[in-house]
Formats: C-alpha cells, structure tokens, sequence
C-alpha cells in the first residue's frame, strides 16, 4: 500500500489511514485532503498518481478538474461584489444586467440566482451541444434573452447555467470574466493560487490528467424520464440541466476540453490547499491567516438557509445557502456547516461553529457516482470532525452552539 505524503497532527491519524486506501493502486489515480481548524492545517495529505502515462506523482500542489465544487468558488466571487456595496442580494439582476430583464426575468433578484430558483435550469435552450458549451459568452446572451423555463421562486439544481448566471451578473458590474474575478477577488486577496476557472493561465504542469470514463448517466434517461432515485439518478427536471448530446465528448481524455472555456459552475481547476484556505475565511468571519476576505457582515447573511424541502432537479433536501448546500456528513449533523460537493468527489466546507474546513480534490471519476460526487469526501469528512472532537474539545464539532434563531430564521430546528 502506498503511503501519504504531507502530516497529520495527532489524534488525525486515521484519516491519513482511509485516505492511503483510496489511492493504494495507480488505477485510482490522485489526491489531496486538507483540513483547517482555525487558522491550523491540521491535515494536509497527498499522494496517488496524478498522470499515469508518464507516472508523475500527485504532488501538494497539484490541481484537479472539481465539477461543480466549482459553484462555490464562484458564489463568492458576487459575496465579494455585494460586500463592497456593487450589487445587493435583493435587488434585480436586471438592475445591473440590463439584458436579462428580457423574457419576463425583470424580477428575478440576485439572491434568487445564488439559490437556483431563476427557472432557467435547462441547458439545452441555452447550449444545444457540447459545442455550443464552449462558447461562454454566446451562453450568458442566452440566458439573458431567455425566458424562464419555469417559474421563478423554487429551488431547482442549475447544473450548468448556474455558472454562466453568475458570471453574466458579475461582468455587467466589473466587466471582467468570471475566470479574472476568481483570481483577482478570491485567490489574490487570500494569498493563495490554487484557484482557477479552466486550463491556469501559469503552472499548467500541475493540472492532474482525469482518470476514468465520463458517462454519469445515459441521455436516454432524459428522453424517457426514469423515475428518479434520490439522491443518485435525479428527476428528469435534473437530467435536462445537465445533458445535451455530446456533453460527454467535452469532459473525455486526460486534459478534456472543457477546461479551453469559462464553465463556472463546472470546470474549476482546484488544489485542496486553496479550496481548505477559502473556506477557512468563510467560517470564520471572512478571514484567513490574517487576511480578510469578506466582512463578517457579508459571511453571517449568506449563512442563512433558503430552502428545506427536495430540490426539484436534484430530488433531496440541499438546504440552500446563497450559492453553497448544507455539508452533507454521514452521522454527524452540523447546522450551520456549508460548502459544495462537485461530480467524481472533490469538494470543500467550513463550519462557522468551529472554524473547521474541510477540500478534497482527486482526479479519479469512478465508473459508479453521483451527482454529489462518490463516497470519499463524505467518509475522509465523517473522520475529520470525529478526531476534531477528540484533539480540540467541546469548541469543535463535539459541543456546538446552538444557532441564534435569526440565523435559521425559516427553518424548524428542532426537526434536525
């Protein structure tokens, strides 16, 4: 069995002892987990194969293709926007995106596009083709031309166009692409450059080639609408935000093409480093290592969550933030804990009520996932918090506080 690279502190240990699992043969391929508590790197491990046609070794720095961990890297790119006072959540997109008011989207507000209830989920009116995906800028006139799919108002998973919205609000207000934005707003300012949206710009070298085949689920099952299973096969709402035919060609190979546009809600190029770094600030008040990200303002607002019912594309409960889902860790129920979990695995969370943080990135799409990724984040997280209430003590996951009642200010708390 291969060993790890990097630390643990002690009392982690058997998280380093899952992780080696994972990766025990270069058919696995790569990866890194990494946990913060506070301003702490308590784990940073890696190890496995980041190329196996030349055998290069997965190294701490290393950069994975991440899916829809994506999502809330770019969320925070418009929290950085609405922090300065450029935009407000409850205010129409059109109001600074003046296309979009096209279609009868005049109303749709800010905070309903972080929380995926534009109705502008489907992706074939917007992309028709794996082809048409590549051209990001095409794909944002679209959505502002477009009129919603459904109504507005309900939580539906915008597999892809969540990504194109974002950075359509985000280039009205700055007039930069959301590839800059997460460089010069996210990465820049926290010190860290592990971050990108596509192929980086510098450090190409450090992409890991994607180990696996790209065949989540058969498009057939969007024509003829299989029954969904929570969770694992979404309801056709779901299948139609994801598939058009020849979206598989674009993630295919081990540098896919995807990465040679801007698809901010699914090609991000991540280090587990940078992911952990990120949302280290966001649980604990907007700063990281001393630098300060958001005002702590801005963190507390977006903390709240928005939906409690089953998301309509997705089929569960995602207890919407603005632009992050709850941290979903088996046997473990940490309110105020969020983040976003992406296809194949990679994701990242902080919890505010510990200043815990948690990425995971790989390289490895296994034959059987889902659409919230395969098992590894979830089980590598369920030890994480398990050894941060035995090594930190009733301030860790072990004893939170009870959330303030303004903070869940639409949900029952004593159901959770």
């Amino acid at each position: 069995m291969a060993e790890y690279q990097g630390h643990v502190q002690p009392g982690y240990e058997p998280v380093a002892r899952l992780f080696t699992r994972l990766f025990r043969s270069p058919r696995r391929g790569g990866g890194s987990f990494v946990v913060r508590y506070r301003d702490r790197t308590v784990v940073d491990i890696w190890g496995g194969v980041a190329d196996p046609r030349t055998g290069q070794r997965w190294q701490r720095d290393s950069l994975g293709l991440s899916f829809s961990t994506t999502k809330g890297v770019a969320a925070t790119v418009i929290h950085r926007l609405a922090d300065r006072g450029l935009l407000g959540y409850d205010e129409p997109v059109a109001a600074f995106w003046p296309e979009f008011a096209a279609g009868g989207k005049g109303r749709i507000t800010v905070r309903q596009l972080l929380t995926h209830q534009a109705g502008l989920d489907k992706l074939a009116p917007i992309a028709p083709n794996g082809e048409a995906m590549l051209d990001h800028l095409a794909a944002e006139r679209r959505l502002a031309a477009h009129t919603p799919d459904h109504r507005p108002g309900t939580s539906a998973y915008h597999a892809v166009t969540f990504g194109w919205l974002l950075a359509g609000l985000a280039r009205a207000v700055t007039g930069r692409g959301m590839a800059e934005l997460v460089r010069t707003e996210v990465a820049e300012p926290l010190g860290i450059d592990g971050l990108h949206i596509g192929r980086p710009r510098t450090n190409r070298h450090l992409v890991a080639a994607t180990i696996g085949p790209f065949r989540p689920l058969s498009p057939l099952l969007v024509r003829f609408g299989f029954p969904p299973f929570p969770g694992v096969l979404p309801p056709r709402r779901g299948l139609e935000s994801l598939f058009v035919p020849g979206v598989h060609e674009l993630f295919q190979s081990p540098h896919p093409r995807v990465l040679d546009t801007e698809m901010p809600a699914a090609n991000g190029v991540f280090s587990a480093g940078s992911l952990a770094v990120l949302y280290g600030a966001l649980a604990n008040d907007g700063v990281a290592d001393g630098r300060r990200l958001l005002s702590g303002t801005t963190v507390r607002a977006f903390n709240r969550v928005h939906s409690r019912g089953p998301d309509r594309s997705l089929g569960i409960p995602m207890f919407w933030r603005l632009g992050y889902h709850q941290a979903f860790v088996p046997g473990v129920w940490l309110p105020r804990a969020f983040g976003h979990f992406g296809y194949a695995g990679s994701g990242a969370w902080g919890d505010p009520a510990s200043g815990m943080s948690v990425a995971f990135v790989s390289n490895r799409i296994y034959p059987v996932t889902t659409a919230m990724g395969d098992l590894a984040l979830t089980r590598l997280s369920r030890l994480a918090v398990a050894a941060a209430r035995r090594a930190e003590g009733p301030r860790a996951a072990r004893d939170l506080p009870a959330p303030r009642p303004d903070e869940y200010p639409d949900r029952d708390l004593s159901a959770g």
